[in-house]
Formats: structure tokens, C-alpha cells, sequence
């Protein structure tokens, strides 16, 4: 395929995004570990193809953005590519991928970023757009992974959505910080800055993700899609507004047969059958 205005050809048939369903998870998953996942124009077709998929599956409960070997999550856009952009194909690229990770934000659905491997630059900006991202530590031969966005030793910021969701999650200081200085953490730093949710050592990156998995699925996925959307939008409103949204929301869940459900179940001291 060839993107508009520029001479950087890619296969129509190459695989850079999957979607599939395990169980209940709507798994996005990376595809091209043999260039560390890195994306173009290609790329953000497949990926929004895939969220699509993901947000119309009635049998995805929780949506998963995976890597699919370990090693690198995603090393961000592909210099090759850019090279090759007329500058106003690149504002058209950053605009594409801005719109398509959008739509992991706008899903009513949670959506978490398993961080596998390296996860720099777009990569980070991928899992940003993703409500929690679980990481790990490094490699089971014990190399150790890293995540930052380091696009000033380049001369550009971050520009697919990562100067505004970075300081969304950590604050406009350490974000600054993080960005002007080009500096990458391991998991564990990024954990305590608040960029990373959880963090597992590589031998257990599996077991740990599954477990938290296992603990959203037994959860009413009705209720923590409308949580997510009280907060992701009503944090864009006034508090005010916020707070209208968040009573309108819980007035569809007290009509919604769950409520009476949850409170059943916890009165007599059992699970709850939730109707989704």
C-alpha cells in the first residue's frame, strides 16, 4: 500500500494488528515484533479496524492491548516512514493516530495495556490511551525494560497524544520533565510516578495479568463500562457537569437489574449472577 504523499511503500497483506476474542477479552495485538511494533499509516488502519471489532463485540467484556511476543511493546512511529512523509502527510498521520486512539477513550468498555517489553515514545502513547497499564519488569534473561518518551533527542514532542495524556496522568510538572529530558524509566519508576498501574516480574507478567483480568470479568461489565465513561468524560467537564453525568449515570444502573442483584447477593452472603 502506499500512503498519500509519500514513497514509503508497506504490504497490504502485512499483519501489524489482530484482533481476537480469548474467552471474554478483546485482545488488540501487536503483531510485528520483528520491528518492535513500530507503526505507520498501515498500522493505525489495522489498529483502527481492530478496536472497532472490539467495541462491537457483545462477547468482549474487557478489551486487552497486548504485544504478542515478548521484548517490546511498541518502539513508537517508524523513522523509515516519516522520512518519506511530505510534512503534510505527517500532520495527516499524527491527526489518524489521534483520532484512532481516541476510541479506546470513547469505548464503554475498560481497556488495559499490557506492556510486555520496551515501551517508548508511540508506544507509551498507545498504552496511555488505554484506562490502566500493566507492565513488566524486564525479560526472564534479565534484561530490563524501559518506557519514556524521548522524541526531544529527535527534535519533535510527542505528538500523538502524548503531551496532553502524559500530563493528564502525572501532572504537568514530571511530565515536562520526563519530555524535555528525553529520559526513560524502568517499570518500576514509571509505577511510582503513577504512569503504571501494576508492574510483574517477566516470569509472572502472564499470571499476574490474568489474575487482574479474571477480577474485572467477575465484576458487572455494565457497571465499570459507565464508571469509566463518568470518569473520562465528566473529568472534562465542569464539576458541576461532572456531577450531573455521574447522577444520570447511576440512575440507569439503579434501574438496571444488576442493582437489585448486587444487593441481593450481599445480603445473602453469596456471589452475584450478573446479568452483564
Amino acid at each position: 500500500m502506499k500512503t498519500p504523499n509519500a514513497t514509503y511503500i508497506e504490504s497490504d497483506n502485512l499483519s501489524l494488528v489482530e484482533y481476537k476474542l480469548d474467552g471474554n477479552v478483546g485482545v488488540v495485538e501487536l503483531t510485528n515484533n520483528r520491528k518492535m511494533n513500530t507503526y505507520s499509516h498501515a498500522f493505525f488502519q489495522q489498529m483502527d479496524n481492530a478496536i472497532l471489532e472490539a467495541r462491537y463485540d457483545d462477547e468482549a467484556k474487557v478489551i486487552l492491548i497486548r504485544n504478542r511476543l515478548p521484548g517490546a511493546f511498541s518502539a513508537g512511529a517508524e523513522i523509515t516512514y516519516l522520512q518519506a512523509c511530505t510534512p503534510g502527510t505527517k500532520g495527516n498521520f499524527c491527526l489518524h493516530a489521534n483520532e484512532t486512539l481516541s476510541k479506546f477513550e470513547q469505548t464503554p468498555k475498560v481497556v488495559i495495556a499490557a506492556m510486555n517489553g520496551h515501551t517508548v515514545g508511540g508506544g507509551l502513547e498507545i498504552a496511555m490511551s488505554a484506562d490502566v497499564r500493566i507492565m513488566a519488569r524486564g525479560s526472564a534473561e534479565g534484561k530490563t525494560y524501559r518506557v519514556g518518551l524521548p522524541e526531544s533527542n529527535l527534535g519533535v514532542l510527542p505528538g500523538t497524544g502524548g503531551t496532553q495524556r502524559l500530563a493528564r496522568i502525572i501532572g504537568n510538572s514530571q511530565a515536562i520533565d520526563l519530555m524535555i529530558t528525553g529520559r526513560l524509566l524502568t517499570a518500576d519508576e514509571a509505577m511510582a510516578l503513577g504512569l503504571v498501574n501494576y508492574v510483574f516480574d517477566g516470569d509472572k507478567f502472564d499470571e499476574g495479568l490474568s489474575e487482574y483480568l479474571n477480577q474485572l470479568l467477575s465484576k458487572p461489565s455494565f457497571t465499570i463500562g459507565l464508571i469509566k465513561r463518568a470518569v473520562v468524560s465528566g473529568t472534562e467537564m465542569s464539576l458541576h457537569e461532572g456531577l450531573t453525568l455521574e447522577r444520570e449515570l447511576q440512575n440507569r444502573l439503579f434501574g438496571h437489574p444488576n442493582a437489585v442483584e448486587g444487593t441481593a447477593a450481599y445480603m445473602e452472603k453469596r456471589d452475584p449472577n450478573w446479568v452483564s
